[in-house]
């Protein structure tokens, strides 16, 4: 039921009126405001949420406010400090490169389930570990197919969250293209993206310098035939699109670095590939 009012309201423990400046004034020494609370998908189910529409979320345990457009943290992440995905307690680095800030780590969030069986679309995020090991998660990431990546159907428009933390997105093709722009275009930018020396990555892992703090990890995939493979040789970060060339096999863009030289480029792949994911900031 629908209930409009055209005056001031208080809510008080003593009587007292609102203040003049307000609409509506809350005051309680004993009690909180509780907004409404809902897990991300029913606050993503919102039809045309309002610019300031503010939710408690019960998946990430945080306030989250709508700019009219995407959700975000009430209190938004400072580009270049850390901060805690409170659905699972990680802490990821951030960093501006240009115009745009970017995770300095791979995600590494949900549950893991063996290389053979497929990730399902259950409403639970799952995540391959390379070789089945949790210890691959810890240093390289998930390793997602795309469709569990995105948490949304086949083919979608815009940048969703997918298993992003709230504020954070799936990075477009467009916007790692603009990342390889500002780096210096596909044949340097994947040496500037790369982390250098041969911790992680093969010899003799070509043009490397990180120069971007990107610090890009080989951590290889998981085949449409649910091999792993490729890890310490090549990098594969997943990014929202699907496309190609309208005369040619189409998919989702997957986009890679190698060990063997500086290039960073995109194409349409197989969506039941398993690759890691790098946020992007809304």
């Amino acid at each position: 039921m629908a209930v409009t009012l055209s005056a001031q309201v208080g809510i008080s423990t003593d009587g007292s009126a609102p203040d003049n400046s307000a609409l509506l004034e809350v005051k309680s020494t004993g009690k909180g405001f509780l907004p409404p609370r809902m897990t991300t998908a029913q606050r993503n189910a919102i039809s045309s949420p309002a610019e300031g529409l503010v939710i408690y979320n019960t998946d990430e345990k945080m306030l989250n406010v709508c700019d009219g457009i995407t959700w975000g943290p009430a209190v938004p992440v400072t580009c270049g400090n850390s901060f805690t995905d409170l659905r699972d307690g990680k802490i990821y680095n951030t960093l501006q490169i240009g115009t745009q800030c970017w995770m300095k780590e791979n995600m590494n969030i949900g549950t893991k389930i063996p290389g053979n069986t497929s990730q399902d679309d259950n409403g639970i995020i799952e995540k391959y570990c390379y070789n089945d090991l949790e210890a691959n998660c810890n240093v390289y990431g998930g390793l997602y197919q795309w469709m569990e990546a995105k948490q949304q159907g086949l083919i979608s428009l815009g940048n969703p969250q997918g298993i992003c933390p709230t504020g954070w997105h799936l990075p477009t093709a467009d916007e790692f293209t603009t990342l390889m722009t500002f780096l210096g275009g596909s044949l340097i930018s994947g040496g500037k993206m790369k982390e250098s020396g041969l911790v992680h990555w093969a010899t003799p892992n070509a043009s490397a310098t990180n120069s971007s703090g990107f610090t890009a990890l080989p951590g290889g995939n998981r085949d449409g035939n649910s091999n792993f493979s490729h890890q310490s040789y090549l990098a594969f970060l997943w990014s929202a699109t699907w496309g190609g060339d309208p005369l040619l096999p189409q998919g989702p863009f997957l986009w890679s670095l190698s060990y063997d030289s500086g290039y960073f480029s995109g194409g349409p792949d197989n969506l039941m590939v398993a690759a890691s994911v790098r946020c992007v900031r809304n």
